[in-house]
């Protein structure tokens, strides 16, 4: 027990710091930007504070409950979710930069996906720890409830989600008892898939292209990353303090949202960089170490599949903005401006806390219980 206790201290604290360097950072990229646009250099800096303390006030709510009631309605969950997602293709939609990912309710806007991954991530571990009790018509029935909303991902267009959530659904089934003779059927046909819906779009082609070489196209595709490089460079060693970053006086697209590390670069210079890469290994080790210490096989699995989203997501921003990987329009985790993701990121933190509570575990005979009582709700 106190073991667990000393754990669970270790990632709140990397956690919390993680978020203050976010809200630092977010302040520091935006200002200039946010004088300009909206008349007041604090405009994204208040947002954001103001999603933190919403996203705070979820995680300890949810925090405090049981595991075993989101697991219970998690079909039902994740199916609001997947309706607001179909409901950004509506007059409620709002179009960003040709993707319609957002829904517009006039005091404030949220994008859908953000919260979708984790729903997803969610239905597929309940879905693979039954599959060998589903009928044939129930595998495929209950499969839509993460098949329908990545379609509606793909429609938007959010491949950098979609590419998450089917990332997560893979980590998932290998996490459980999926037979491994689907598996690798499962997987290859998913890396196919993907492929198929990279190069579908002559925009993702671009991409593709520019990480392969972006001075081929320096005004246009390449610009981005071209920027990037030089946030880099300007930062050097120990970076040019925080506030002096050049790249986030209009020369840097994205500077406090999906570029914000490059901020981070050139203005703590390598010893940042270094620093926020340490904070995010720290976050995964104590992470694991938490679902290693969770009493429930199910429990384990949910800890482990949050910790690495939260993960993946934060190593695929900085392959991207490094040059290592093509851009996708994914944020930083827990440090990149950007309400909806803040606020899905802490709910997600709240679950991972409700998940190794000991008297919040998922037992065997609770999910037979789930398991009619979906059958019951159309699921057979």
């Amino acid at each position: 027990m106190q073991d667990l206790e000393k754990v669970k201290k270790y990632f709140l604290g990397i956690t919390s710091l993680i978020i203050l360097v976010g809200i630092i950072m977010v302040f520091s990229a935006s200002y200039i930007f946010s004088k300009e646009y909206f008349g007041s250099s604090t405009y994204f800096f208040y947002k954001q504070a103001a999603f933190l303390m919403l996203g705070i006030v979820f995680a300890f709510i949810i925090s405090k409950t049981r595991m075993t009631f989101w697991f219970k309605n998690i079909y039902l969950f994740n199916g609001f979710i997947s309706l607001l997602l179909l409901l950004t293709m509506t007059p409620l939609g709002k179009s960003i930069k040709g993707s319609q990912r957002w829904l517009d309710l006039g005091l404030f806007s949220f994008q859908p996906g953000e919260i979708a991954k984790y729903s997803i991530c969610l239905c597929a571990i309940y879905y693979f720890s039954k599959f060998e009790e589903y009928t044939t018509k129930q595998k495929l029935l209950t499969s839509l409830n993460f098949l329908v909303p990545l379609l509606l991902l793909i429609i938007q267009p959010d491949f950098g989600t979609f590419t998450i959530s089917i990332i997560l659904i893979s980590f998932v089934s290998f996490l459980s008892s999926f037979p491994r003779k689907y598996f690798y059927s499962a997987f290859a046909l998913a890396i196919v898939g993907v492929a198929g819906i990279l190069v579908s779009a002559p925009y993702r082609v671009k991409r593709i292209l520019a990480f392969l070489d972006p001075w081929s196209d320096p005004q246009n595709s390449g610009f981005q990353i071209i920027q990037s490089y030089l946030a880099f460079a300007n930062g050097s060693i120990f970076g040019q303090g925080i506030g002096n970053s050049n790249e986030k006086l209009f020369y840097l697209p994205e500077a406090h949202n999906d570029f914000i590390f490059s901020v981070i670069g050139e203005e703590l210079g390598f010893i940042g960089v270094l620093g926020i890469i340490f904070l995010f290994m720290g976050f995964t080790l104590f992470g694991f170490k938490l679902a290693m210490r969770a009493k429930s096989k199910l429990n384990q699995q949910i800890i482990f599949a949050l910790v690495f989203a939260i993960s993946i997501q934060a190593i695929l921003n900085m392959g991207v903005v490094l040059g290592l990987l093509p851009t996708k329009g994914l944020n930083l985790p827990l440090i990149s401006y950007g309400g909806t993701s803040l606020v899905a990121n802490l709910i997600a933190l709240g679950f991972i806390f409700s998940s190794v509570n000991l008297k919040s575990q998922i037992l065997d005979d609770e999910v037979e219980n789930q398991q009619f009582q979906f059958g019951n709700s159309g699921f057979n």
